[in-house]
């Protein structure tokens, strides 16, 4: 397909007439082509698609028929239809009464461009320009953000029935490709094993029995991969997708003792950015917060939230489940700053912060982070009266440190710490630290007090915050930021962002494209109609709790 370059003009007349008599309030997507205008345009898009071939429909239409879609949780042959049949949307899309719309099937194919040509941010940045266009969203002032965990779109195995299926599915994909060949290389019981899914088959309830049905797995797979690394295996069974996946997840979750194969205790497991989940869905990651466990993904979203605004969402990213908050913070900050919507506060929570990231953000962004920064521990401590480091002086330019009894450190190295990042290591003697009378509220080491410090910036920037966020101003200051938890229940509630529609990270991305602008078309039109944020639900008996 080619681009046609139709771009959404105006309004048909007729269409406005008989919009306008139907709805004379307006509707969301009526208001919204009232105060944003078109939105998208064509060129956006043509990146997307040949030169040359039939023409396709408008991508500009597509756009914002995929962010209505959104809104209102339609499926594609909904949403065609809507084209065809509902007067809101054809005013929407500058398209005449008569006009019959297109095949449902195009805006699936859409979506493949999109992922394609890593263009779903394009549709979230378009929607957004938009209202900055119109005086409705600026750059300064306070942004907050928090993320939410994404369920796959496959469903959760535990370890045994992810080895079983997994074998089973490169079996599946074998067997089409060569399935004579397959039938020389299969023992006879893989056909009770293996022909169905693991769930519909009950494993022995004691832990031996299933190790025991894991090994045996495992040496299945290992039989059927050295059979197709073979000389005699047919050519090109190796590059199937199955096969490679099932080639990485035994690396994983076996290993050879004494020339067998067993199958890998938890804690030989490789790290959860790397480990491998499903045979469905290949880039879905285990994630955990507390308590909490998933498969799947995690997103990131930030928001404005000053009073005289609508609260909208100005970046949102999707990571695997494991990526750990503080990572992602310097993405958001370099996206904001493309977009020109930087804030003077950035309202996050402890999981975003770190003296780094606050120095960087300063300096690199000229962004104050404000988040509660962890409290020190450590280790040997005995009591709350404990000496931390905010007891001892720092001078940096001669290279010491006085610790509260006034002796002086005897040395001072620079180091790396476990996380690869520039460190001080400091050491009191212990010819000083054995007798002070402060020796039970300082260590319990024999060799003497040890401090671990920050580089001079950051560890300024630790004393400082540590003091800041004792008072009641930060307290204040800070309290904002729990608004965004509301957006996450609306995102939620309203736009199913939990749960991931696709397989992918790619196209889950996309998916969080669409609710992020689905959500700025919301809150607009709540803006717009004067409708005031929702006050948060409290039960009459929480109501009765004593205030302090």
């Amino acid at each position: 397909m080619s681009l046609c370059g139709v771009e959404l003009g105006d309004v048909p007349e007729e269409t406005v007439r008989v919009a306008r008599a139907v709805f004379p309030k307006g509707c969301l997507a009526m208001r919204v082509r009232d105060a944003l205008g078109p939105v998208f345009t064509d060129a956006q898009f043509e990146e997307l698609y040949p030169v040359r071939g039939r023409p396709a429909v408008s991508p500009a239409r597509l756009a914002l028929v995929s962010v209505l879609q959104f809104a209102e949780g339609l499926t594609d042959r909904q949403a065609a239809h809507a084209v065809a049949s509902r007067l809101d949307w054809k005013y929407a899309l500058s398209l005449e009464l008569t006009d019959t719309g297109f095949d449902f099937s195009a805006l699936s194919e859409f979506r493949a461009r999109l992922v394609d040509g890593d263009a779903g941010r394009v549709v979230f940045d378009t929607v957004l320009r938009a209202a900055r266009d119109a005086g409705l969203v600026k750059a300064g002032k306070r942004q907050r953000t928090d993320a939410t965990h994404v369920l796959a779109a496959t469903r959760d195995l535990n370890r045994l029935e992810f080895v079983v299926e997994t074998l089973r599915a490169a079996l599946n994909q074998v067997a089409e490709a060569a399935g004579d060949w397959l039938v020389t290389v299969a023992a006879p019981e893989w056909f009770d094993r293996y022909a169905g899914r693991p769930e519909d088959s009950r494993f022995a309830s004691r832990w031996a029995a299933r190790v025991e049905h894991a090994d045996q797995c495992g040496a299945d797979g290992t039989v059927l991969l050295e059979a197709l690394w073979s000389d005699l295996a047919p050519p090109g069974l190796r590059q199937l997708p199955s096969v490679e996946f099932l080639r990485q997840t035994w690396v994983q979750q076996f290993h050879s003792v004494d020339g067998a194969v067993r199958w890998r205790d938890s804690k030989h497991l490789p790290p959860g950015l790397i480990r491998l989940r499903t045979p469905y869905e290949p880039e879905a990651r285990t994630g955990s917060k507390r308590d909490l466990g998933w498969s799947g993904y995690k997103v990131h979203l930030s928001e404005t939230c000053e009073p005289d605004a609508p609260h909208l969402i100005t970046h949102i990213q999707t990571t695997p489940a494991p990526v750990n908050d503080v990572v992602v913070l310097e993405d958001i900050h370099t996206a904001l700053a493309e977009r020109g919507l930087l804030p003077d506060d950035h309202l996050v929570d402890a999981g975003y912060v770190d003296a780094e990231q606050i120095h960087h953000a300063r300096d690199d962004h000229n962004v104050e982070l404000v988040g509660p920064v962890k409290a020190i521990s450590v280790k040997g401590q005995v009591s709350g009266d404990f000496f931390d480091n905010t007891r001892f002086t720092v001078d940096w330019d001669q290279r010491q440190a006085v610790c509260p009894g006034g002796q002086t450190s005897v040395v001072w190295r620079e180091a790396r710490s476990h996380r690869d990042t520039p460190v001080t290591r400091v050491r009191f003697a212990a010819r000083h630290c054995g007798p002070c009378e402060l020796r039970t509220s300082c260590t319990d080491a024999k060799t003497g007090r040890n401090l671990t410090l920050r580089p001079a910036a950051e560890h300024d920037i630790l004393q400082q915050v540590r003091v800041e966020q004792d008072t009641d101003d930060w307290r204040r200051r800070y309290g904002h930021r729990a608004g965004v938890e509301g957006t996450i229940s609306q995102a939620v509630q309203a736009f199913g962002l939990r749960r991931s529609r696709y397989r992918g990270l790619a196209k889950t991305r996309l998916q969080h494209h669409f609710t992020g602008a689905t959500i700025n078309l919301t809150r607009l039109d709540a803006w717009l109609t004067g409708r005031p944020l929702a006050r948060t639900r409290i039960s009459p008996f929480a109501a009765l709790r004593p205030t302090g």
